[in-house]
């Protein structure tokens, strides 16, 4: 199977660089199982789904994770930008340095005042002790753990993905508007997008409707703005991503399941933990470790029976699961539909509701 199978279009002014608000008034593309399209609002949600349907939610919260700071050496001072990716110790992060090039291992970088809410009370200085490929280097603070977690708080910027930071800079809006109102669990350098279309109102209209509610975490790391490299998809290898899933919430949905309710997985993060943990009878069980699942057409779906997801960047691992759950021919004219129909794509975009194919 080739990336090149997984290409389209976009004219440029499809990219949301806000959201609509509130969140629920996006506009919600449902894909039926039979191919069939229907224009919606998100706010429809609850007249979609039937009592004992389960939504399941990743309530990992993003961290400031994009630091700017300055590199001296010999005299001669250079401009930084690291985007954290992975934490490996109390006091080191993997992260995306730029310009790599300007780094050496052992020099020390200084991560100042990057915003108006920094106040500057303690350093946030770093070493780097390891040079990889392509920007990615190994950066050891100072600080540590929480003192460590409150400096990065306190100074970075949130991690908007390319397609949005290249067009316009992040500021205090995006703190609000890049999380979810149900994140609780810090460790995430991207957004759960389809989760940023809830508001506190249509998840108690979701209660309401006799829909439940539940919650996995997933800390989704930057490998999701990195393209696919790899022409033949079977030689791509995804990024590890730590995810739980507890045993109470695992049970849950197998007693949604026991009542022949469908599981709805709000967005590609949530879909993908499931899926690493359930088991080859259909039955959830906890989970807590790392995935690297990468799905694409040809996978036996066992988690969910629908997916609430935006629309996704052409040859993405994103885009090619969506191709998966519901057919490379479907979503080609999903996504051709809502092109036409002037949908807004990506992070800040519009969403969809696609039932298995």
């Amino acid at each position: 199977m080739k990336l090149a199978d997984f290409d389209f279009d976009l004219p440029e002014d499809r990219i949301a660089l806000r959201p609509v608000s509130p969140r629920d008034c996006a506009r919600f593309l449902e894909v039926g199982a039979d191919g069939g399209l229907a224009d919606h609002r998100v706010s429809d949600l609850p007249s979609l789904l039937r009592p004992g349907d389960a939504l399941v939610f990743n309530n990992t919260r993003v961290i400031a994770a994009r630091l700017n700071g300055s590199r001296t050496r010999d005299g001669a001072t250079a401009q930084i930008e690291a985007t954290l990716l992975k934490r490996l110790t109390p006091s080191r992060w993997t992260a995306f340095a730029k310009p790599a090039k300007r780094l050496r291992v052992g020099d020390r970088i200084a991560f100042g005042d990057a915003s108006e809410r920094a106040c500057l009370l303690t350093a946030l200085d770093a070493t780097l002790a390891e040079k990889g490929e392509a920007g990615e280097v190994s950066l050891e603070f100072d600080l540590a753990g929480a003192a460590l977690d409150d400096a990065v708080a306190e100074r970075g910027l949130m991690p908007l993905p390319p397609y949005i930071s290249g067009r316009r800079a992040e500021d205090e809006r995006d703190f609000a508007d890049y999380q979810t109102v149900y994140a609780r669990i810090a460790g995430s350098v991207a957004a759960p997008t389809a989760g940023l279309h809830f508001t506190t109102e249509l998840l108690r209209r979701m209660e309401d409707s006799g829909v439940s509610t539940h919650f996995v975490t997933l800390h989704v790391g930057a490998g999701t703005f990195l393209p696919v490299k790899t022409e033949d998809l079977a030689d791509h290898r995804m990024h590890a991503e730590y995810g739980e899933v507890s045993r109470e919430t695992a049970q849950a949905l197998n007693r949604v399941r026991a009542a022949d309710g469908r599981i709805v997985c709000v967005g590609t993060t949530s879909l993908r933990l499931l899926e690493s943990a359930i088991d080859a009878h259909g039955a959830f069980g906890p989970f807590a470790g790392e995935t690297r699942l990468f799905i694409k057409p040809g996978y036996g779906f066992r988690a969910a029976e629908a997916l609430m997801t935006n629309f996704h960047l052409p040859r993405s691992t994103l885009y090619i699961l969506v191709c998966a759950f519901s057919g490379q021919a479907v979503m080609g004219r999903a996504y051709a539909h809502a092109i036409a129909s002037g949908y807004r794509f990506y992070s800040y975009g519009d969403a969809s509701l696609l039932w298995r194919g």
